[in-house]
């Protein structure tokens, strides 16, 4: 479009904004990336997961927050509710037993990944950690879903032909507020499509984990309703609305698209919205690249009628 930009010409650089985030968050509205360089790490030694359970979601994210904080970090960290726990830990027969059968609880997965030697060493410290916590040992649970999270997402579409709706929406936010974005948006997906006659299952898990806050993602599943895309949408703005109002990120790694326009841009402000305005304005002049994506499209300019041309 306007030209080329040439950017990242040393590991850290303190000569004004870093460019590439710009480029790298704008999901192709500004530009298209045509070359880079990445970094190679060799191949992890060991990887080794864990399954840990927590009295509750409140106990489970308060030691989440402790290794979070304070270390050791392992490779991955992730906290279930207990709804997504009863689920997950559920086997055929015990569905829909509300966890009263598993024992209860949050399940927490750990994984190390690295050298033997220091997969070793951070898994005993973190295990330590954990236990004085409260938490518990659920053996098999980390290898299960090690080999089960990627088959998931398959399922959807099961789902979907069998007349279910199924969706997902996630947000990030500071410990602080955690635990009120969680009910929050909970209640606000439960309102909503039980208002379609369409009461859902939802489910959450704290997917990342920051020394400041954390990613709660959400799984949606209900009926189909006469009209599944509406249905959702109302949905999904019930829930956009609620993240918003609790001071939450709309989005922390889906992507904004055009789903998440409006809602980002009450989240940077009007001011925000034109700094990107004008930056899409200098390396796209023509508005070619990914229109309506991010930011909305301008207005267009308010034209004089010819009065040579009638009314």
């Amino acid at each position: 479009p306007a030209g080329t930009l040439e950017l990242g010409r040393a590991p850290r650089s303190a000569a004004g904004p870093d460019l590439r985030q710009l480029m790298l968050g704008s999901e192709g509205t500004f530009g298209v990336i045509t070359s880079l360089t990445v970094q190679v790490r060799p191949a992890p030694a060991a990887r080794v997961y864990d399954g840990w359970r927590l009295a509750s979601f409140v106990e489970g994210a308060r030691a989440l927050r402790a290794l979070a904080q304070d270390g050791p970090k392992p490779t991955v960290l992730r906290l279930s509710d207990e709804a997504e726990t009863a689920l997950n830990l559920a086997r055929p027969g015990q569905i829909g037993a509300g966890g009263q059968e598993l024992g209860g609880g949050c399940l927490a997965i750990v994984g190390f990944e690295g050298t033997e030697e220091a997969v070793s060493a951070v898994r005993a410290q973190v295990s330590r950690a954990l236990a004085d916590h409260g938490a518990t040992p659920v053996p098999g649970a980390g290898e299960s879903w090690s080999a089960g999270r990627y088959r998931a997402p398959y399922l959807r579409d099961a789902l979907l032909d069998a007349g279910a709706l199924v969706e997902t929406l996630e947000t990030a936010c500071f410990w602080s507020s955690l635990h009120h974005v969680h009910a929050e948006v909970r209640a606000a997906l439960r309102d909503a499509l039980t208002a379609q006659g369409t009461p859902p299952m939802i489910l959450a898990h704290i997917s990342h984990v920051y020394p400041a806050g954390v990613s709660l993602y959400f799984t949606v599943a209900a009926a189909q309703g006469p009209e599944p895309i509406a249905q959702w949408r109302a949905a999904k703005a019930a829930a956009g609305e609620a993240i918003a109002a609790c001071g939450a990120t709309i989005t922390h790694h889906h992507g904004v698209g055009t789903d998440h326009v409006p809602w980002y841009s009450r989240e940077i402000g009007e001011l925000g919205i034109e700094v990107l305005r004008s930056v899409k304005r200098t390396l796209d002049p023509a508005g070619i690249l990914n229109p309506g994506v991010l930011i909305a499209p301008e207005p267009p300019e308010p034209t004089t009628p010819d009065p040579r041309r009638g009314p």
